[in-house]
């Protein structure tokens, strides 16, 4: 534990922060595994739905600094290719 006045207080706001990327992180995971559902189900109302909702998620997480925006680049264009190919595959 540290005993200088600013090291403490960066701990505390450390921890904080890192509360906050947990909560936005999970909150991805979720709306990812609901969209893998929707996927599945092969509604594609749903899925368009589904994925815009995922976008903003992410994009709000790029905004707050908890993912950097590649990585959030590169999950929207891995779950768009799916739903793509996935709604393309029923025609």
């Amino acid at each position: 534990m540290p005993n200088i006045k600013s090291a403490i207080k960066r701990v505390k706001t450390a921890e904080r922060n890192r509360l906050r990327n947990r909560a936005y992180k999970s909150q991805i995971r979720t709306v990812q595994s609901r969209l893998e559902d929707v996927l599945k189900s092969a509604d594609t109302k749903e899925i368009d739905t589904h994925l815009s909702g995922l976008y903003v998620a992410i994009d709000k997480a790029v905004a707050k600094g908890v993912l950097h925006k590649n990585t959030a680049a590169r999950k929207k264009s891995r779950l768009a290719k799916k739903a793509f190919a996935l709604k393309n595959s029923g025609k």
